[in-house]
Parts: structure tokens; sequence; C-alpha cells
């Protein structure tokens, strides 16, 4: 990202850039290009327009202030809670209530259909329920042997 270009909350909240030309874009919204993959990697810098302004290789590369702003907008506008544990599926047919347990708190969704699970990698899985609220399994390896056996039911 370009050194001259500076980034900050207007009163509202809004992230605001000023370009290295002084143009001042308010409303700006970073995008992870790698969500799950890279996290940390390829952010763009959009304008309320939806047209790229900046990009950022690395996070960890940005002055700590800027980097707090980038990664607090992230937080509010990302929400994809890990599971870590299946603790019941009402069915293994289609439609079925998933109870789960995840880094955000125990909850319960129905998933439609097996096509709304997406392999990432050799382990991960993202997991979309009937609301379109995605559920991220990091590594499959990493669960217990119920919540193994479960899921194999549908991959």
């Amino acid at each position: 990202m370009n050194a001259h270009l500076r980034l900050s909350r207007n009163a509202f909240g809004r992230l605001v850039l000023v370009a290295a030309d002084g143009t001042v874009h308010e409303g700006v919204v970073p995008v992870r290009a790698f969500p799950v993959a890279a996290p940390e990697e390829g952010i763009s810098l959009v304008s309320a327009e939806g047209h790229e302004l900046a990009w950022i290789d690395r996070l960890a590369d940005l002055p700590a202030e800027m980097r707090a702003l980038v990664e607090e907008e992230l937080a509010s506008r990302e929400f994809v809670p890990e599971i870590l544990r299946l603790r019941r599926v009402s069915s293994f047919a289609t439609p079925s209530t998933w109870e789960v347990e995840t880094d955000r708190g125990d909850t319960s969704f129905v998933l439609k259909g097996e096509e709304d699970i997406r392999r990432l990698g050799a382990n991960g899985l993202l997991i979309a329920d009937s609301h379109g609220i995605q559920f991220l399994v990091r590594d499959l390896t990493a669960l217990d042997k119920t919540s193994r056996r479960l899921l194999d039911r549908f991959l």
C-alpha cells in the first residue's frame, strides 16, 4: 500500500481514505481477497461505489493505527463462526437441523442440501445454512470422532 495514503474515521464512524493526491474517499470498505485461506493478506480498500482505491498486500505491513482501523472494520462486517464440534444432526437426509458448538457459542442451523458444504483445501469446509450464514470447519482432522463421523455422512 502506498505510504502516502491516510486512513481515519469520520464523525459518523465511517472509514475515510485520503489518497496521495489529496482526494478524499468516505465510506471506504476493506474486503479480503482470500478470507479463509489467507485472511491477513490481500485486502482491497473499496469505495462506497465498489471501486478499488488501494491494495494491502499484508495487514502486518501497515502502521499499527491504520491496521487497527482495517481490522476493526473487517471484524464488524464479517461473521463466520468456526464449528468446534457437532453435537447432533436431526437427519442424514436434507434439509436437516444441525446442533453445533462454535467459537462464538452453541447454535443450531438448517442445512438445505449437501451442495451447501464446500471443501476448502484438504481439511477445511465452509457450510452455508438456510439463511446464508457461513460456518467454518478449519480442520476436519482436529474435530472429535463423533463430529467427524456425522460430517462423513454428508461428504
